[in-house]
Order: structure tokens, then C-alpha cells, then sequence
């Protein structure tokens, strides 16, 4: 899951992050370099617990992003999302670019509960990027019919959402799987 996170990033970054030319110098002489420029921060929400496992290899590629923990659980009767935890800032900082990672968006109820929660915390929808393991129709389309525009990043997507809201064939519980509960 987090090689897969890694993965993702790359492609959901790669012309999406302001750059910088500037000079460095390198043990043969001075080198004119383009390189991610710090000054507007990179944020990473994952969405617990699962997508501390997506989240995991980020900072490998990306050091200086910051990361702000959203905890949300669907309730199995209803399939609805409660907030559990949220450690977002009260404000973005502007010009920030967010990565939500959440593995599994089967019925799109909970990434777009967590992309209302950072937009009223100051997010743009041009700010956001989903990065998720493996996605299905019905989340698509509910997150692009309320955000239109927004971008998903994933490995695969499935065809079927089952009666009880799961991905199928899906991965089961990605939270349960990263973690072996």
C-alpha cells in the first residue's frame, strides 16, 4: 500500500507542484537546477487509519510536506461518515497543495465528507488532490457531480459496490489488511 502511495503521488504531482530555478553547487561546479519550491506548502490528509498506510512512503520523495490527520468512520447500517478525529489546521495556508489519501472509495461518502471539511477549512477544489488504492463508479460519480473538476489518482478501479457498501472484488478492509487486524 505504500509503494502503491508513492507511486500515485508521483503521477498525481508531476505538473501540479510550483518549481523554482535556481543555482546549487555540485562537486564539478555550479549547476542551474529546477526544484519544488518550499514556499507554498505540500499537505498530506490521510484519512485514518487506512490511508496512513497509502501515506507512508510520501515523505521519502516529498521531505518537507506537512501532515494534518483526519479520522472518519462509516457507519455499517447507514454507510454514512462521522468525524472522529480531525487535526486539520483551522486554515490552510493559501496556495497549499493538499493530497487526501483514502484507499478505498467505494460509495464516495466519506472522501466527500472529508473534501467538504477542507474546504471550510479554506481549501480550494484546485488545491486537492485524491490519491486511493482502488476506486469504484458511484464514488466518482458523486465526488465529480459535488466537485466537478477535482482530481483522483488510483491503482484500479472495480466495477461493483455490494449491498453493504464494499468495494467488489475490492481489497476487503484496507485498514484491517495494511495492519493485519
Amino acid at each position: 500500500m505504500g509503494e502503491l502511495g508513492r507511486l500515485l503521488m508521483y503521477e498525481a504531482t508531476r505538473d501540479w507542484l510550483p518549481t523554482t530555478v535556481r543555482e546549487i553547487q555540485s562537486p564539478m561546479g555550479p549547476a542551474v537546477v529546477e526544484s519544488i519550491n518550499h514556499m507554498e506548502p505540500i499537505i498530506i490528509v490521510p484519512i485514518l487509519r487506512a490511508g496512513l498506510a497509502l501515506a507512508e512512503h510520501v515523505t521519502s520523495v516529498l521531505p518537507s510536506t506537512r501532515t494534518f490527520h483526519l479520522g472518519m468512520a462509516r457507519d455499517e447500517r447507514t454507510l454514512q461518515p462521522s468525524v472522529y478525529l480531525n487535526k486539520l489546521p483551522n486554515r490552510f495556508p493559501e496556495g497549499c497543495h493538499i493530497l487526501l489519501m483514502d484507499p478505498m472509495l467505494a460509495t464516495g461518502g466519506t472522501v466527500t465528507a472529508a473534501v467538504d471539511l477542507l474546504k471550510y477549512h479554506g481549501a480550494e477544489i484546485t488545491q486537492i488532490r485524491i490519491i486511493s488504492a482502488v476506486v469504484a463508479p458511484p464514488a466518482l460519480k458523486k465526488l465529480h457531480r459535488k466537485f466537478p473538476g477535482i482530481c483522483v489518482y488510483t491503482g484500479a478501479m472495480d466495477q461493483n459496490v455490494n449491498e453493504k457498501g464494499f468495494i467488489v472484488p475490492g481489497l476487503g478492509d484496507a485498514g484491517d489488511r495494511s495492519y493485519g487486524t
